[in-house]
């Protein structure tokens, strides 16, 4: 005979799947573009940047086929990208202790018989500096600002897909 447990068990389970399927929970899953963004010209004012290689992974991640400039083909244009640095906090010997990263970028998207579409986005990050391991803090910002690359074009694939 089967145990309450298990039918408790069980109606929990099949009422917690119903739950998440009725408020619209999805695992969430590689960005899917509109099909006429399928194939893109990628073009730009830095094309040996890191972010325009970082963008051409990811979209060859999401199933785009970057094809030379037609006027049948999308495309987005990415302009040169800013990172800016201010002092956010000092030593008491005047040095500077942390810093902040704003990483800024934008890019116009041009579909055929359509108007082009603009956008700009900031990204920060903030970081503390020590003039004692200026090595490993020179290292720790290369990470920090590849990092910021790397999440800059997933985004612009994730705003891709919202178009």
């Amino acid at each position: 005979m089967v145990s309450f447990n298990a039918i408790k068990n069980t109606l929990v389970l099949v009422l917690m799947c119903f739950v998440l399927s009725s408020c619209g929970f999805h695992l969430k899953k590689a960005s899917s573009l509109p099909d006429d963004l399928k194939q893109l010209t990628l073009v730009g004012d830095d094309q040996k940047s890191a972010l325009f290689s970082y963008l051409q992974t990811e979209l060859a991640m999401s199933d785009v086929t970057l094809v030379p400039a037609s006027k049948q083909s999308a495309q987005l244009y990415l302009f040169k990208e800013q990172l800016e640095r201010q002092t956010l906090s000092l030593f008491q010997n005047g040095q500077v202790a942390e810093y902040e990263l704003a990483y800024s970028v934008s890019y116009v998207v041009k579909r055929p018989k359509q108007a082009a579409i603009e956008k700009r986005f900031e990204l920060y990050r903030n970081y503390q500096d020590d003039p004692d391991h200026a090595l490993a803090k020179a290292k720790e910002l290369e990470l920090l600002i590849s990092e910021i690359r790397e999440q800059a074009s997933r985004r612009i694939v994730r705003e891709l897909s919202q178009l």
